[in-house]
């Protein structure tokens, strides 16, 4: 397990982690500390001492941290990996373990993660219009925080499920903004208990417009002007869990995404699946597995180092097991926020990397060439079109793809160095 200022967080992951229901002689729990200022590493010597620290001085990153905690293992059969957002059930291990055993080239097993919390939904419909020159996209209502409880900061725990646009920051600065197209459904976190909060969206439209907000049995309509301002939500409905990984997938375009993501759980996942990838928010992972393939490519830093080491271990024959059990709950995104520059910026050139490194040339030229014209979309609908309208343009979206691409193109030489030793050691062919 990783820390980087984790704090509190982190103590309730470990503690879930030793209370594994595995004998305590056989499970070997290593916390690596990158760089923290949060106190934890004393905090554990003292209220935790089953737990190996090995402090690394700066912040490695999720790929070299995580290698250097493997590195520091003995003998081991398996490898947890486990978030220090998430928290784990006692029973968590031995199914896990038993897949890993049901045949030779099995490499990891994964858990279902769910979201830590229980959802409601909550539904945005609204008349639309065009902005004009540069932007023919139909507009509903900008969605720009949630307060739950009182809560400002609780838009992190919003799930933008369908009908939104994607992050849009405002020309004059400030935080991003989600537009509808008009029929906009959103997931609102409910209390730890399951009861119902009061609820509230920052919410804007282009012009005066009547907005109605449904949830459960629960309707109001508001009129949302263009200043944005805070509008009561009346929340309804049973909370439902949601799946945040049931294993990875490759999609067609190149991108890795989490299998089951955003979907309600309702029993779908719970027959055993071999999978494409797994994800290194939880898993269990065979030391011969490790030792044939390798361990994270540390020049990621964060994002894709899971998806990469996977292909890497099929291209070399191992399978990966989807196994139903006792799931992990999921802080998503604690340590590194969804949208922030830090996650879009490792996220975008990490993507390229992994198909430089693992995939056909065509589907990685592909995803490069895409990611110019996706960044030309977004120039002429942030600064293009605003300058033709006689507005301030917004490079923000344009900057973050740009240094990206620039940071893809600085590591490309010794990605491409590194394909070449990979694909000599390649025993699975592409299909």
């Amino acid at each position: 397990m990783l820390n980087h200022d984790g704090g509190d967080l982190t103590l309730r992951c470990l503690e879930s982690v030793l209370a594994s229901d595995w004998p305590p002689a056989a499970l070997e729990v290593v916390l690596v500390d990158n760089g923290s200022s949060d106190g934890v590493t004393g905090r554990v010597r003292r209220e935790l001492p089953a737990v190996t620290v090995i402090e690394a001085g700066r912040n490695l990153g999720f790929s070299a941290g995580c290698n250097l905690g493997i590195r520091s293992l003995g003998a081991v059969d398996h490898v947890a990996l486990v978030n220090n957002d998430a928290t784990v059930a006692p029973g968590w291990l031995a199914p896990l373990v038993e897949a890993l055993a049901s045949g030779p080239r099995v490499g990891a097993a994964c858990p279902k993660i769910l979201f830590e919390g229980a959802y409601v939904d909550v539904t945005l419909a609204s008349p639309t219009s065009a902005r004009g020159a540069g932007d023919r996209r139909p507009l509903g209502v900008a969605v720009g925080g949630a307060r739950v409880d009182g809560d400002d900061h609780a838009a992190g725990g919003l799930q933008l499920v369908r009908g939104f646009w994607g992050a849009e920051h405002p020309t004059g600065g400030g935080a991003p903004l989600q537009w509808t197209d008009g029929h906009g459904h959103l997931r609102v976190p409910v209390r730890a208990d399951r009861s119902l909060p009061a609820c509230q969206l920052l919410l804007a439209a282009p012009e005066r417009r009547a907005v109605i907000v449904v949830s459960g049995g629960e309707r109001v309509e508001h009129q949302v002007g263009p200043d944005p301002a805070w509008y009561e939500v009346r929340l309804g409905g049973e909370p439902f869990d949601v799946i945040n990984n049931v294993g990875s997938v490759l999609l067609p375009d190149g991108y890795g995404a989490d299998r089951g993501y955003l979907e309600r759980d309702e029993g779908q996942y719970e027959v055993v699946e071999e999978v494409f990838a797994w994800c290194g928010a939880a898993v269990v992972l065979s030391r011969s597995y490790l030792d044939d393939v390798g361990l994270f490519p540390e020049r990621y830093f964060l994002y894709y180092e899971d998806f990469d080491l996977s292909w890497r271990g099929r291209a070399r024959g191992w399978r990966y097991l989807y196994v139903p059990g006792p799931p992990v709950r999921h802080r998503h995104s604690a340590s590194t926020v969804a949208g922030s520059r830090l996650h879009e910026h490792h996220s975008e050139r990490n993507r390229l990397l992994t198909l430089v490194r693992n995939a056909p040339w065509p589907m990685a030229a592909g995803a490069a060439g895409r990611h110019l014209l996706v960044t030309a979309s977004y120039a002429r609908r942030d600064v293009v079109g605003p300058l033709a309208r006689g507005q301030h343009p917004s490079w923000e979206m344009v900057g973050r793809r740009g240094r990206a691409f620039g940071s893809f193109l600085r590591t490309l030489a010794p990605a491409v160095v590194e394909r070449r030793r990979l694909r000599r050691r390649r025993t699975v062919p592409d299909r």
